[in-house]
């Protein structure tokens, strides 16, 4: 395993930990590199990196932007950003303007489908209610009883198509990259594996990706399997794309990896933090 994650969340998006907590224990199981990717929001940088002073480690700035790429969603990480840089954060202040409308929406669905309570429940997880999302309703629909876990909710109830499932428009490809590249970072095309899409359509992200700036895809994910790491491998190598490692940890016990050590990638790539210098 590599000592690196560079795809994590922490309570300021739909993580359960605090950013102090998060970094604490990617410490705890030996990271030396890190950076918090909350989804579009860098407020909880500062918590983290005062977390990661003391401990002796290093953090990136970082942020996770929700973006439709036609009938898709997608996310692409920021690496080395600078939190605060205006550009960057009006345009992830414009993706946070309506999630509380969509939280109601959702809501309504699951109270016809007679899981009433749904979005008080949910508020009442969201550490930040500006970002109350998916994962703050699937986490009191546990506590609530009315299903056993997680990822049985995202799979029954609020996956694409599903009862509690409302879409929402996101940021364009082009302009998240435009604002990760503004705040001096590098975009990263995030868990590609889970995606589920045909080769043709992967292509096709990944050249709209490189033509808007973007430069590297996460090679080793929580939510890859080998199968995958070797797929994404070979298609970084043959698009010239950087490669990226991150857990994609939100809570303890909610499946994929644990937060602060990844798969090490293999030889044919190119690690992003050290093309960038980040070390490692």
């Amino acid at each position: 395993m590599a000592s690196i994650d560079l795809h994590f969340h922490s309570s300021i998006s739909d993580g359960a930990l605090s950013p102090a907590e998060v970094v604490t224990r990617a410490a705890g199981r030996g990271a030396t590199l890190l950076a918090l990717t909350d989804h579009d929001c860098t407020r909880g940088y500062a918590e983290a990196a005062a977390a990661a002073g003391e401990l002796g480690i290093a953090l990136l700035g970082g942020v996770e932007i929700s973006v439709s790429w036609g009938k898709h969603t997608i996310h692409i990480v920021g690496l080395g950003i600078t939190p605060g840089e205006p550009v960057l954060e009006a345009g992830l202040a414009s993706i946070r303007h309506g999630r509380i409308e969509r939280a109601h929406a959702m809501a309504h669905a699951l109270d016809k489908a007679g899981m009433p309570g749904t979005f008080d429940g949910a508020m009442a997880l969201a550490a930040n209610p500006e970002m109350i999302g998916r994962a703050h309703f699937a986490r009191y629909m546990v506590n609530a009883g009315y299903i056993k876990d997680v990822r049985a909710v995202f799979r029954k109830f609020l996956a694409a198509g599903k009862t509690g499932y409302v879409p929402h428009q996101w940021a364009s490809l082009a302009d998240a990259v435009s604002w990760i590249r503004a705040a001096g970072g590098v975009a990263v095309i995030a868990h590609p594996g889970r995606y589920d899409f045909g080769r043709t359509l992967t292509e096709r992200l990944i050249l709209d990706f490189k033509d808007a700036g973007g430069e590297a895809i996460e090679v080793a994910s929580g939510s890859h399997s080998l199968d995958d790491m070797h797929k994404y491998t070979l298609l970084a190598d043959r698009f010239g794309l950087l490669a990226s490692a991150g857990s994609d940890f939100h809570a303890p016990g909610e499946g994929g990896r644990d937060v602060g050590l990844t798969a090490e990638l293999p030889p044919l790539c190119r690690p992003v933090w050290r093309e960038k210098g980040w070390g490692a």
